[in-house]
């Protein structure tokens, strides 16, 4: 495993442009959620501070912080793509597997890089999530501290299965652009089929259809806070209830569509003439 993630961390290092998207999908989450948490004059308008509008406050910070760091993962989606577009284009693949590395091997490598990084990510956001919370949170008795903490397995869970999704389109595809749009394709392909079965049944129905495709089913993992966030303004508006909790069936379901997309991914390159 370790030798397997050397190589392609070598791989990486000597990639200017990997370099510098894998630092932007690190930093600029971080930077975000930062500068959010700093006072902003609007030219002597008004003052705003989102970390005095309790955002920030346990336990609430964890549902927060997750969810729009999740939103730059199509950052890292370039590099993912990029690694297996660029085995191909710069004929490295053919390569790699006459000096003895096998196609097995090849995929892990690819699969343990993201697992890596999303493990990176994630302890990033679970230092800087604890940060602010007791900056501005006025709780800090440990129960209530760790009470959501699962939105950060959910996050990591997130990132692996977006990631390999990625690298199984990019196998599929070869060109880095290609599987880019095949990704925006499979989006609407998934809204387009909940319309159908909408349009044909019913909107209860169809959305738990719904939540067994890929990318909805990630989603679900951290659905958005707007809405909690409201109704921790306006407690008494019963309308503004929902259900924003990890559920363990989310895990599984965007576990089993990881396990499908790397061994689809292996099997294609298995029977892939290089």
């Amino acid at each position: 495993m370790i030798r397997l993630l050397t190589i392609e961390l070598q791989k990486l290092i000597c990639n200017k442009t990997s370099k510098v998207l894998i630092f932007i999908s690190f930093v600029l989450p971080l930077c975000v959620i930062v500068l959010s948490a700093i006072k902003i004059n609007f030219f002597g308008f008004f003052t705003l501070e989102l970390g005095e509008l309790g955002i920030y406050n346990f336990p609430l910070v964890w549902h927060v912080t997750t969810y729009f760091s999740a939103l730059f993962k199509f950052f890292f989606a370039i590099v993912v793509v990029s690694m297996i577009g660029n085995e191909y284009s710069n004929k490295t693949l053919k390569q790699n597997l006459i000096d003895g590395l096998s196609k097995k091997e090849f995929i892990l490598s690819k699969f343990y890089t993201i697992i890596f990084f999303s493990l990176i990510s994630t302890i990033i956001i679970l230092f800087i999530s604890l940060i602010l919370g007791y900056i501005y949170s006025s709780y800090n008795e440990l129960g209530i501290v760790f009470r959501e903490v699962e939105f950060v397995l959910a996050y990591f869970i997130k990132l692996i299965g977006f990631f390999s999704f990625c690298l199984f389109l990019g196998v599929l595809a070869k060109r880095s652009a290609f599987a880019l749009a095949f990704l925006f394709i499979d989006f609407l392909f998934e809204w387009i089929v909940y319309g159908l079965i909408s349009w044909k049944s019913d909107n209860h129905f169809a959305e738990k259809i719904q939540n067994f495709f890929p990318l909805k089913s990630m989603s679900n993992l951290i659905k958005q806070p707007f809405q909690r966030i409201a109704m921790s303004k306006f407690p008494d508006n019963k309308t503004l209830d929902y259900d924003y909790s990890v559920h363990f069936q989310d895990y599984i379901i965007v576990i089993v569509w990881v396990i499908f997309f790397i061994y689809l991914a292996y099997v294609l390159l298995k029977k892939r003439d290089l």
